[in-house]
């Protein structure tokens, strides 16, 4: 292809894109967006970033830019700031030998655009553009997204060796966009698996969640088809065999999981909750995961098949064990995944309304007396108080009317007194 005639194709991108390409091209330079910004223009959904790559090398783009950011010099990157947005700009490359199985040793600076584009993954991220070129799509990018395919640029097996991440990006392409992987590359996907032993868990764990968190994230099953699991984590492989061994159909729940929103710890909860906490939490922790999503998840396993409460002390208890957007999601995800159980949940969301509606106390912090109002009634500082704020909000959780200061300390103080030695424990005594 001609890459100075301007093909008959036009995509919209950024003011702020446009200004740095052009930038580039008044200084005597190629530049194109590339990659997944215009793969993602052309099928209409809105990119997260915009790559740029240029002919022009790094020292040169900084010339031209003047105010840059060094992001990875070493591999010809260099970062332009533009209405407060970063805009990756690349030098033209050819990757040397790839040692590890995940990093070229080394990269070649080339002013060939097509060489640039032959070292990247897929066909459909392997196509660039410009206003004044228009699209350059040298492999049959166009075709793949015509027809839905995830295909590798030349030989799927040496685009595979080269990074292994790759064979898990296939999949969550394919998850992320509806598409079907192409016969070669998916057949190339199990020769390759055992080159991810090379790949960190947390890189492992994004393109798991990206998949997780797609429209199809049953999509992750290939990676069990396949051959990844046993390279991915220690445990990931007994994810899919004691799901086979409960009678639980995995694909189902994944295929329901897509109705919920986009968030983390609910799709990480379906996709792990037979195993139960201990299991789903040793594998999160395996890939990484945050700590505040790896506590959500372990809340939301533990309650995922429990019977729900029917009388309000029993809800109030079950509600006062996590925040509130998280018994919904909760609540949401067991009458989306489990639909037989949608009769019993819209019936606690309509007992937990009145709970919310009504005020009652399911937060310590809601307790109508505080640790200076027990000191100030006598009571010190120290376990014993510690014990009486959980007996009093106890109290409180079985009956919400008790939630007084005066009914509270009154409580506190009897109790205090039924106590053998006075409510002073040995140390005091001493």
């Amino acid at each position: 292809m001609d890459i100075t005639k301007k093909a008959e194709f036009t995509i919209k991108i950024p003011p702020q894109v446009e200004w740095l390409l052009k930038k580039l091209r008044d200084s005597g330079y190629e530049a194109f967006a590339v990659g997944g910004c215009v793969r993602d223009t052309i099928l209409n959904r809105i990119p997260g970033d915009w790559d740029i790559t240029t002919s022009a090398k790094p020292v040169e783009v900084k010339a031209v830019f003047g105010k840059t950011v060094d992001t990875g010099l070493q591999h010809g990157t260099v970062t332009v700031i533009r209405d407060h947005v970063g805009y990756e700009i690349t030098t033209y490359r050819i990757d040397g030998e790839y040692e590890d199985g995940r990093h070229p040793r080394e990269v070649e600076f080339t002013s060939d655009l097509r060489e640039d584009l032959r070292r990247r993954d897929f066909t459909i991220n392997a196509m660039a553009y410009s206003p004044e070129t228009g699209l350059v799509d040298i492999f049959g990018g166009m075709e793949d997204l015509k027809n839905r395919t995830i295909r590798c640029v030349g030989n799927a097996v040496e685009r595979f060796g080269e990074d292994a991440l790759r064979i898990m990006r296939a999949v969550r392409f394919a998850s992320q966009l509806d598409f079907s992987i192409e016969e070669e590359t998916y057949r190339a996907l199990s020769g390759i698996a055992p080159n991810l032993a090379h790949v960190s868990k947390e890189r492992i764990q994004v393109e798991l969640t990206k998949t997780l968190l797609s429209g199809r994230p049953q999509g992750v099953l290939v990676m069990e088809d396949t051959g990844m699991c046993p390279y991915m984590t220690a445990g990931f492989p007994g994810i899919f065999s004691k799901a086979r061994e409960s009678g639980i159909n995995l694909e189902e729940r994944l295929k329901r999981s897509a109705l919920l929103p986009q968030e983390k710890s609910l799709r990480y909860a379906v996709f792990l909750g037979h195993l139960g906490e201990k299991g789903a939490c040793t594998i999160l922790r395996e890939l990484k995961l945050d700590n505040d999503t790896i506590r959500r998840v372990k809340t939301l396993v533990r309650f995922m098949e429990e019977t729900l409460p029917e009388d309000g002390p029993a809800l109030r208890r079950m509600m006062s064990q996590m925040e509130d957007s998280l018994f919904d999601s909760l609540l949401l995800m067991r009458k989306t995944v489990f639909p037989e159980q949608m009769e019993d949940v819209l019936k606690t969301e309509s007992r937990c309304r009145r709970v919310r509606e009504r005020g009652d106390c399911i937060r310590l912090k809601d307790l109508a007396v505080t640790g200076n109002d027990l000191i100030a009634a006598g009571m010190k500082p120290g376990k014993e108080m510690g014990e009486r704020l959980r007996y009093l909000f106890e109290l409180v959780l079985s009956e919400p009317a008790l939630n007084e200061k005066e009914l509270l300390l009154k409580a506190a103080c009897d109790a205090r007194k039924e106590q053998p030695d006075g409510g002073q424990n040995q140390t005091e005594k001493q």
